[in-house]
């Protein structure tokens, strides 16, 4: 074979391989309904926009207020950015309040709700939800303290010679005896913080609770903590989880079914935003 035809033959081989990657690559990507089945993206389509319900909360949709860039960030905003991407139109957001980011959908003011919500029977009655996150529970407390010297993990604190303050009237108060059978508890009254900080520095209690959100600023702002689970598992924990997702209206099940498969495909992107967030805003 000569050289210039063994060279056309791996030009040619080349560009079959590329526009075969390009190909399963298009094929992987989940189609946008067509209008005439989803009134949803009949309304996009011929407003130009994808209206989405928002009001900035830390980590899941942080608001930047610099008045440059972006207005927010987060997974949620990935995650919408992706679906009016994928629609061909931009982004306009409707600012809504606690109070409104879940009726809104019911008029029809906003594609979805990306205000980040709790997923709680009482709106699931209402709306459907996409579910990308959750809340959960780390526990923390002093790295020197003997107790916590051999633990390696949430069970290994179940014993009766630690003690766990939380602040009284929280959901801890309930579900953690069932957690830790053996554990003893202080319940302390509730002071605006993340987590009773002070019972731990002080000895009077060996761990706290806190919001896995919230601990890499406690770990920041606190020297000589440690957490359970450790590291980035404290950001995954699954204790006491509660579902967080963003919301849409239930009429339109293509358009709820294709918000949720195209989530399916980009989940590592919008779970890597997450911790990113989390990461750097400590």
């Amino acid at each position: 074979m000569r050289i210039g035809t063994m060279r056309r033959t791996w030009i040619t081989g080349a560009a079959l391989l590329v526009m075969g990657l390009a190909a399963g690559a298009e094929a992987a990507s989940t189609a946008v309904p067509d209008p005439a089945s989803s009134p949803t993206v009949a309304a996009i389509k011929q407003r130009g926009a994808l209206r989405v319900a928002a009001i900035g909360e830390f980590p899941w949709l942080p608001e930047n207020t610099t008045g440059s860039g972006p207005q927010f960030s987060g997974p949620a905003w990935l995650l919408a950015e992706e679906y009016a991407s994928r629609l061909g139109v931009p982004l306009e957001v409707v600012p809504v309040s606690h109070e409104t980011k879940v009726p809104i959908l019911a008029t029809g003011d906003a594609d979805i709700s990306i205000a980040p919500l709790a997923v709680t029977p009482k709106r699931q009655e209402v709306v459907d939800f996409i579910v990308y996150s959750k809340s959960s529970l780390c526990f923390f407390g002093k790295a020197d303290n003997p107790k916590l010297k051999d633990v390696k993990d949430v069970d290994g604190l179940n014993r009766d010679d630690i003690t766990m303050a939380y602040f009284s009237g929280t959901p801890p108060e309930a579900w953690a005896p069932g957690r830790f059978p053996k554990m003893q508890f202080r319940a302390v009254a509730g002071s605006g913080a993340n987590a009773p900080v002070e019972e731990v520095m002080s000895g009077r209690a060996d761990i706290a609770s806190i919001d896995n959100v919230a601990w890499p600023q406690l770990e920041k702002q606190v020297p000589g903590l440690v957490a359970f689970p450790s590291g980035d598992a404290c950001l995954e924990s699954d204790e006491m989880a509660t579902a967080v997702g963003l919301a849409v209206d239930k009429k339109d099940t293509k358009f709820r079914d294709w918000l949720q498969a195209v989530y399916d495909e980009v989940k590592d992107k919008v779970r890597a935003e997450e911790l990113r967030i989390l990461k750097e805003g400590a």
